[in-house]
């Protein structure tokens, strides 16, 4: 064999060798707080998959579902630690973090899945995600929790009026408690996996929650009306811990980006399409659903925005602008 070809063949397999030293043997963790079959389970898997298919089954990711590591905010310190490596808290819980993420819990202020899409894959969701690094986490791709929708025990909702005195259930989020206060609601801040009783005693008349939640929860059986506001978008950032991400090759940083990105897609489409048929199956289940008027849901909206501009006056001027602008494109169209 000729020497050209001998160091041609020594320089391939050097090559070789260099590149397949850039994805290792390791295991991600990644965490969350939902049940086997949730769009975010769901999503959690095929990430899985993908990640396995572009690393040549290297790199493994190990599922942490149900919670089985903590909530929501517990997971996100774990993450900001290093102790867990992923994670996807609400966008409600990341804005303990940067809190300009709860600009995106105004409530009505999408009416459609592809203007929340437009938003976050914009200029405002990437200012969001260029902010984490500097508190200890890399944000990967926007998955979501999707749309939450009114549920009582007394009537449909048609008018603002039959929001009247309703002892209402939320999350203990202050811009979600000081909104339905402006609803006319008596907001009631409750640990969610005391609902079911406290609406099954009456304790409670109505909470607010996606079509699927709804529906695993078995919320049907105390609920009587559903009325679909889709009054808020949960959003659900992917985040890894900065420590991790620093000590990954920029090969398997690509991987773990791109499968975060690839699954996201999946995971939305998912979440809409079990949407649809959470409510097909609640209307079969016997509980009465109403589209609530666009005149009303303007009406809650006109209702709310003084608390949304209480609350965009204490976060950064450049990214509620960013916002803003964001938001007159969309609902220009």
């Amino acid at each position: 064999m000729k020497l050209r070809s001998v160091i041609t063949l020594v320089a391939l397999a050097a090559a070789c060798a260099c590149a397949s030293a850039q994805v290792q043997e390791r295991t991600i963790r990644f965490g969350h707080v939902v049940q086997p079959g949730h769009p975010i389970a769901v999503g959690t898997q095929k990430f899985a998959e993908i990640v396995a298919a572009k690393s040549g089954g290297k790199i493994k990711v190990q599922e942490l579902g149900g919670g089985s590591v903590g909530g929501e905010q517990q997971q996100l310190s774990a993450v900001q630690g290093g102790v867990q490596d992923i994670t996807l808290p609400s966008a409600t819980v990341m804005g303990g973090v940067v809190k300009e993420f709860t600009l995106l819990d105004i409530p009505f202020s999408f009416s459609k899945a592809s203007d929340v899409d437009t938003v976050l894959a914009g200029p405002f969701g990437q200012q969001l995600m260029a902010r984490l690094p500097e508190k200890g986490l890399v944000g990967l791709a926007f998955w979501e929790t999707g749309f939450r929708n009114f549920t009582n025990s007394k009537k449909p909702i048609v008018n603002v009026e039959d929001l009247k005195g309703l002892k209402l259930r939320v999350i203990p989020n202050p811009m979600f408690i000081e909104s339905f206060a402006a609803l006319g609601t008596n907001p009631v801040p409750m640990p969610f996996p005391e609902l079911y009783g406290a609406l099954e005693s009456k304790a409670m008349d109505a909470q607010e929650n996606p079509f699927s939640v709804v529906l695993t929860s078995k919320f049907n059986e105390v609920q009587k009306y559903l009325s679909v506001t889709n009054h808020v978008y949960t959003a659900n950032p992917v985040v890894i811990s900065k420590k991790v991400w620093d000590k990954l090759s920029p090969d398997e940083q690509k991987i773990l980006q791109e499968a975060a990105v690839e699954a996201g897609a999946y995971e939305r489409k998912f979440s809409r399409d079990a949407a649809a048929i959470a409510r097909k199956e609640l209307e079969t289940k016997g509980m009465l659903i109403n589209d609530v008027p666009p005149a009303t849901l303007a009406k809650m909206r006109e209702l709310t925005k003084p608390v949304a501009d209480k609350f965009a006056a204490t976060y950064d001027p450049a990214v509620v602008k960013t916002y803003r602008a964001e938001m007159e494109k969309i609902q220009a169209r």
